[in-house]
């Protein structure tokens, strides 16, 4: 493996852009994972790997790991301390980092009487991420993501816990039109309100195909959006409060869905 020490290295720089920048992942189709737990859950995903980084000291401790990512990566290099710690979106780097491509279609096949959870522009890549790992563990069946956060953030995929490797997940850029596609296949579309004039989320049937809309943290769901959903719902709530954090909300919803 090529040793690279140098933070003035072009694959280094891009490597930064990469963890920096929407833009950059989305112009070039590569995305970053840092961190052991992340860069070796990739090994059990659909995703390829293009470019893969470690230091010596990581090398060693993840010797088996590391060889599986090595030899399924186009490229591997050794990297110093110091440029571990110069690429890191973290306070301490553990000194493993690979560069991923995008999968080639965010598309994926729909199941019969399926369950999904649309995002309608969220905006704190903590609470995608905990949707996301969230519905991996409840069983969702896929998740829409109109607007907002980009998915690839590294935000979202430490917040993820690795599970945006695993479930699927599709970026819409016309919500409102997803919306539509999917109740022309037989999915009813609800939104999620915290209007006391929507129906209790608890008293609804979602034994067919349903999409449940989680709206912006500060704003809700739009009127685009909402006027494409079949009817509102809201979680009900006994104490003061008059709404939910959005990954909340999105926990209790999927629950329900589920149940």
């Amino acid at each position: 493996m090529e040793k690279i020490t140098g933070k003035n290295n072009d694959l280094i720089k891009n490597v930064k852009k990469l963890l920096s920048s929407s833009k950059q992942r989305k112009d070039q189709g590569l995305f970053v994972l840092e961190g052991a737990r992340l860069v070796f859950d990739v090994l059990n995903s659909f995703y390829k790997i293009k470019c893969f980084l470690i230091t010596e000291e990581t090398l060693e401790k993840f010797r088996l790991k590391a060889d599986e990512m090595i030899n399924l990566s186009e490229s591997s290099y050794i990297i110093s301390d110091e440029l571990a710690q110069k690429l890191s979106d973290t306070k301490n780097s553990q000194g493993v980092f690979a560069v991923c491509y995008m999968k080639a279609t965010d598309d994926f096949v729909l199941k019969e009487n399926g369950k999904l959870i649309a995002l309608d522009n969220l905006q704190d890549p903590g609470n995608l991420g905990t949707i996301v790992r969230t519905a991996e563990a409840l069983g969702i069946d896929g998740i829409i993501v109109g607007g907002g956060c980009d998915v690839y953030n590294p935000k979202v995929l430490r917040a993820s816990m690795g599970s945006m490797l695993r479930i699927n997940v599709t970026a819409s850029d016309d919500l409102a039109k997803k919306l539509t596609e999917l109740k022309s296949k037989g999915f009813t579309v609800y939104g999620t309100s915290p209007d006391s004039s929507a129906a209790p989320i608890t008293e609804v049937d979602f034994s067919n195909g349903s999409v449940c809309v989680i709206g912006n943290e500060a704003n809700g769901i739009s009127d685009e959006v909402k006027n494409a959903c079949d009817s509102l719902v809201t979680i009900p709530m006994l104490g003061r409060a008059e709404s939910l954090n959005a990954a909340v909300a999105a926990s209790i919803t999927m629950w329900e869905m589920l149940r």
